[in-house]
């Protein structure tokens, strides 16, 4: 298995950040995905639940300061979890190593 390139480094811009932010024609083609992507009704719904956890839990809005997620178990359950783990599920950048 490979080793993460970024461990161990301080915080600071992600190479697709760095990639985004000099690239304009990409970054435009990436929002307009992103937009049509969390109007999906499925994206709505989780975002909704995942809003009303943490308002009911005091979290809301203070979940990035924390360094945590609510994430969606396979089960149906919103849990607390890192962001990193959360975010870096489904593969690098966003693509699914699982086919």
């Amino acid at each position: 298995m490979a080793r993460n390139k970024l461990a161990g480094k301080s915080k600071g811009e992600s190479e697709s950040a760095k990639y985004f932010k000099s690239n304009a024609k990409a970054r435009k083609k990436k929002q307009e995905y992103n937009k049509e992507y969390n109007k999906r009704p499925e994206q709505v719904k989780q975002r909704v639940e995942t809003n009303r956890a943490n308002r009911q839990a005091g979290t809301y809005g203070k979940m990035t300061e924390m360094g945590l997620d609510r994430s969606h178990t396979k089960k149906g359950k919103l849990v607390l979890e890192k962001a990193s783990k959360n975010r870096a599920r489904n593969g690098k950048n966003g693509k699914s190593s699982k086919k």
